[in-house]
């Protein structure tokens, strides 16, 4: 199985916002290797990635990242793709709770859900 889960600027702490993240590790959980570090240029990115061509995160089957829009976490089921939340910041521990199904659940964002659902209204990304 492949994970991909969204990281910070050094790749070493889980990070939100799915949509907008540039940084990722891509686990394969059928293989024991390092995960692969994937950066996005700014057209990649799942904001503003459009079309049907590859992504590079294109066989990922699920994605984790401490935040999403509802746009996003539509857009991932669409295509069949288990997208989470969580609190984790550590992205090793992150994976191994998500295949245990114990991953904790994401911080309270009031604010940020408001204006994430917000932008999702008028987004072309639905």
């Amino acid at each position: 199985m492949k994970i991909a889960v969204a990281c910070n600027s050094d790749f070493t702490q889980t990070t939100g916002h799915a949509g907008r993240a540039k940084r990722w590790l891509m686990f394969d959980t059928d293989v024991s290797s390092s995960p692969e570090q994937i950066q996005l240029s700014s057209d990649e990115v799942f904001h503003y990635f459009e079309g049907d061509s590859e992504h590079p995160l294109r066989y990922a089957q699920a994605i984790i990242a401490q935040s999403a829009g509802e746009g996003f976490l539509n857009k991932m089921k669409k295509r069949g793709v288990d997208a989470v939340m969580t609190a984790e910041t550590d992205p090793i521990k992150a994976v191994e709770d998500y295949l245990v199904q114990q991953l904790s659940p994401p911080k309270p964002r009031p604010v940020g859900e408001l204006l994430c659902k917000v932008v999702d209204l008028f987004s072309k990304h639905k």
